[in-house]
C-alpha cells in the first residue's frame, strides 16, 4: 500500500476505454451553500487538548521554563548534555507532571489518562527529555508498578516517582531484538541461598540500547529466563541494583553505546551480568512467585498466556511513543506552515511582489494533507489512550479471568496506532524540512533535532513491521482463545483450518461494509454514485479494502497449508500482504475516529473546519492508494481524477485556515525557536 500522497493526475493523461457514466462532483471553491469558516484557535485547541487540558498546559509551561535545553543540545558535550537532561527531568518531576499515572500514596496523580496526555505534550520540546522521562517513569516505573506487588511498590515507587532513584528497563538484547520470548539472559534460583543468580551467557544475550544504563541508573528491571531446579519457566522480570553510590556493582558490566544518530541526552548502554546475586524478593511477582524452598507458583498456568499477559501490562509505553510521534509532527507543521505564509518566491500573480509559498497549489498539496492526517491521528490516539485508561483503571491488577478480549483489542490498536503515528512523524518532519528550503537545514530551526531524535521511534517500543504483524494476527484469529500461544506459524495453521468466509466474517468488517452499502445510493454501484464527501462512502472504501486484504491473506495461507507446504515458507511468502492488511485496518480505525469526532460537534464553524480536514484526510488516503482501488474495481479512472480535483479544492479551502489550525496544536512559542525563519516577511 502506498504511503505517500500521490501528486494529482492531469486530465491530459491518456484515458482507457469508455466507462459507465460517472457522477461528476462539484469541486468549485464557491459551490452553492459553502461559506468559509473561521477557526477559533482557543476553541480548537481546547478540543484537541480534551479532558486533560490542564495537564497539557502544565507541561507546556514547564517546557517554556526549560526552553534553554533546546540550545544546550547543540552547544554542550554529550556528557554535559546528559547531565542537563537528567536535571530537567528531575525538576519536571517536582511539578508532578511525570508521576500522573502512579498511585497517589506514592506521590503520583492516580490518573493514567493524564499521564499519557502529559507525555504526549512533552514531545513538543526536546526529545531527549521526553525519552528520559519515558524510560524512568514509563518503562522502569511502569514495570515496577504493573509487574510488582505491594512490597516492591513500597520499596521503590516513591523514590522513582520523585526522581531520587533513577532506573532502567533491561529487556532488549543484541541477538534477540523483538523476540522477547527468546531472551538469553538467565536467572537461576539458588535454593540454599534463597537468591537468583543472573547471568549473561554470551554476547548475543547482552542487554543493549538500554536508556539510563550508561550513566544514571541505580536500579534495573531485568528480563531473564527463569530457571528453578533445572526447569525453565519463561521470561520473568527482576528489579536489581546495578550501581551503588554511582559505581557499578560487582557482577555487572556496563558499556556506553556511544554516539547515536540522535537523542544524545539519553545515556544508552549495554549490560552484562556475571553471576549477579539478588534476593528472592527481587522477582516482580504479580504473575508468578518462587517460594523459599523453590516451588514455582503462578495464577496463570499456561506459560505463553502468562508471558503475553505480563507484556500486555507494559502496553502504555507503546501508546506513549505513538502519541509522541504525532506531537513531534505538530512542531514541524507549525514551523513549516508559519514559514509558508511569510516566505515569498517568484511573481506568480502580482508583478509587484512575489507570491507567498502557501498560495502555490503544490505547497498546499505538500503540507495541508499532512495537517489533516495529524488531526486524524490525534483523534485516533485519543481513542487508544482512553482505552488504555479504562483497561488499567479497574479495581485491581490485570489477571487471568479479566476482560482479555478488551486487553487484546487495546494491544492491537496500540500497536497499529504507534506504527502509523511514528511513520507519519518521519515523513512529516522530512517534508516540512524540505518545504523550508535551506532555512530548514539550520539547527536553530529545529528540524535537525526533530529528524535525528524521532527516527528511532519507528523501531523502539516495537519495530513497526513487527507491530503490524501483531495487528494482523488479531484480525485473522479474532483474538481466539489460543491467541497467546500462536506464533507466526501457529497463526498460519489456525487460519488454514477455517473457511475463508469465516475469517472475513469474524473481523466484522464485512458486516460494516454491507451496512454502509445499504445506506449509500446505487446498490452494487455504491462506489460510483455516492458523493465523494459522504463519510459513509469514504469509510466504505477503507472498509472494503480492509475486508478484501484480510480475505486475500486468509486464502493465500489456506492454499499453501492445504497443499502441504511448509508453514514458515507460506507465511514468509504472504508477509507483505499481512502487513498491508494490518495497515489497512489501522487506516480504517483512524478515519473512523476522525469521522466520529467531527460528528459529535455542534453545528458551527469548528465543525465545518474539522469536516474539511476529515474530507481532506479521507480522500488523500484513498488517492494515495488509488492503484489498489483501481486494480480491484472500486475506482474508475474518471472518479480517480475527480478525487484528485476534490483534494485540490479542499486544500484551497483549508489554506485560509492553515495558520489557525497549526496554532491550535498549542506548541509553545519557545519550542518553535526558528526566529529568523518565522519572522520572514514581517
Amino acid at each position: 500500500m502506498a504511503t505517500d500522497q500521490v501528486p494529482p493526475m492531469t486530465d491530459e493523461m491518456p484515458t482507457p476505454e469508455p466507462e459507465a457514466p460517472q457522477v461528476e462532483v462539484d469541486t468549485d471553491d464557491h459551490a452553492k451553500g459553502y461559506q468559509q469558516p473561521e477557526v477559533d484557535v482557543a476553541e480548537m485547541r481546547r478540543l484537541l487538548d480534551g479532558r486533560h487540558h490542564e495537564v497539557r498546559d502544565l507541561v507546556r509551561s514547564n517546557l517554556a521554563e526549560h526552553a534553554q535545553v533546546l540550545l544546550d543540545q547543540e552547544q554542550m558535550s554529550t556528557a554535559d548534555f546528559r547531565e542537563r537532561v537528567k536535571d530537567v527531568v528531575v525538576m519536571m518531576a517536582e511539578t508532578g507532571q511525570t508521576g500522573m499515572g502512579f498511585p497517589e500514596e506514592y506521590g503520583g496523580g492516580g490518573d493514567i489518562g493524564a499521564s499519557i496526555a502529559a507525555f504526549e505534550t512533552l514531545a513538543l520540546g526536546d526529545l531527549s527529555v521526553l525519552v528520559k522521562v519515558g524510560v524512568q517513569f514509563g518503562l522502569f516505573g511502569g514495570a515496577v508498578l504493573q509487574l510488582g506487588t505491594k512490597a516492591h511498590h513500597d520499596a521503590y515507587l516513591a523514590d522513582l516517582v520523585s526522581g531520587r532513584t533513577m532506573g532502567c528497563f533491561a529487556m532488549t538484547e543484541s541477538g534477540h531484538g523483538s523476540n522477547v520470548q527468546a531472551l538469553g539472559t538467565v536467572a537461576t534460583y539458588d535454593v540454599e541461598a534463597q537468591e537468583f543468580v543472573i547471568t549473561t551467557p554470551d554476547d548475543a544475550s547482552r542487554k543493549d540500547y538500554i536508556g539510563n544504563a550508561a550513566a544514571h541508573a541505580e536500579l534495573a528491571v531485568v528480563f531473564a529466563q527463569l530457571d528453578v531446579e533445572g526447569e525453565r519457566h519463561g521470561v520473568h522480570a527482576f528489579v536489581v541494583r546495578i550501581r551503588e553510590g554511582g559505581e557499578v556493582v560487582d557482577g555487572v558490566r556496563i558499556e556506553d553505546c556511544g554516539p547515536k544518530m540522535g537523542l544524545n541526552g539519553v545515556d544508552n548502554g549495554r549490560i552484562w551480568f556475571d553471576g549477579l546475586r539478588v534476593p528472592r524478593t527481587a522477582l516482580l511477582n504479580q504473575f508468578a512467585e518462587v517460594t523459599p524452598e523453590g516451588r514455582y507458583l503462578s495464577p496463570i498456568d499456561n506459560p505463553n498466556k502468562r508471558f503475553f499477559t505480563m507484556l500486555g501490562t507494559l502496553v502504555q509505553g507503546r501508546v506513549c511513543v505513538g502519541g509522541a510521534g504525532i506531537n513531534a509532527s505538530k512542531v514541524a507543521l507549525a514551523i513549516a506552515t508559519h514559514y509558508a505564509v511569510r516566505r515569498r518566491q517568484f511573481e506568480a500573480t502580482d508583478p509587484e511582489q512575489e507570491q507567498v509559498l502557501l498560495d502555490y497549489g503544490m505547497h498546499q498539496r505538500r503540507l495541508l494533507p499532512l495537517v489533516a492526517r495529524t488531526y486524524a491521528l490525534h483523534f485516533a490516539q485519543e481513542v487508544v489512550a482512553a482505552q488504555l485508561h479504562d483497561v488499567f483503571s479497574g479495581p485491581g491488577p490485570i489477571e487471568e479471568g479479566s476482560d482479555e478480549h478488551a486487553r487484546r483489542m487495546l494491544e492491537s490498536r496500540a500497536a497499529g496506532t504507534k506504527a502509523l503515528g511514528t511513520w507519519h512523524a518521519t515523513r512529516t518532519i522530512q517534508e516540512c524540512r524540505e518545504a523550508c528550503g535551506g532555512a530548514g537545514y539550520l539547527s536553530e530551526n529545529r528540524f535537525a533535532a526533530l529528524k535525528a531524535d524521532t527516527d528511532v521511534f519507528t523501531t523502539f517500543e516495537g519495530d513497526n513491521h513487527v507491530l503490524l504483524q501483531l495487528v494482523a494476527k488479531g484480525l485473522l484469529t479474532d483474538y481466539a482463545g489460543e491467541f497467546e500461544e500462536m506464533d507466526q506459524l501457529g497463526m498460519a495453521r489456525f487460519v488454514a483450518g477455517l473457511a475463508v468466509d469465516t475469517v472475513v466474517e469474524r473481523t466484522a468488517v464485512h458486516k460494516l461494509v454491507q451496512s454502509v452499502r445499504d445506506l449509500l445510493p446505487g446498490g452494487d454501484t455504491w462506489d460510483q454514485e455516492a458523493g465523494l464527501l459522504d463519510p459513509r462512502y469514504q469509510l466504505a472504501m477503507l472498509r472494503f479494502r480492509e475486508e478484501h486484504m484480510i480475505g486475500g491473506v486468509a486464502r493465500r495461507l489456506k492454499r499453501g497449508i492445504d497443499q502441504k507446504e511448509d508453514p514458515g515458507a507460506v507465511f514468509s511468502r504472504v508477509q507483505d500482504h499481512v502487513i498491508a492488511a494490518a495497515r489497512a485496518h489501522t487506516e480504517r480505525l483512524v478515519l473512523e475516529a476522525f469521522v466520529a469526532k467531527a460528528a459529535e460537534l455542534p453545528d458551527g464553524d469548528l465543525k465545518v473546519a474539522l469536516n474539511l480536514l476529515c474530507d481532506l484526510h479521507a480522500l488523500s488516503t484513498i488517492e494515495a492508494d488509488r492503484a489498489w482501488f483501481m486494480e480491484h474495481g472500486r475506482l474508475s479512472s474518471t472518479r480517480s481524477k475527480a478525487i484528485s480535483r476534490e483534494v485540490n479544492a479542499l486544500c484551497r479551502k483549508v489554506r485560509p485556515l492553515a495558520v489557525d489550525l497549526v496554532d491550535a496544536f498549542g506548541v509553545p512559542e519557545e519550542m518553535l525557536r526558528s526566529p529568523e525563519l518565522l519572522a520572514w516577511g514581517e
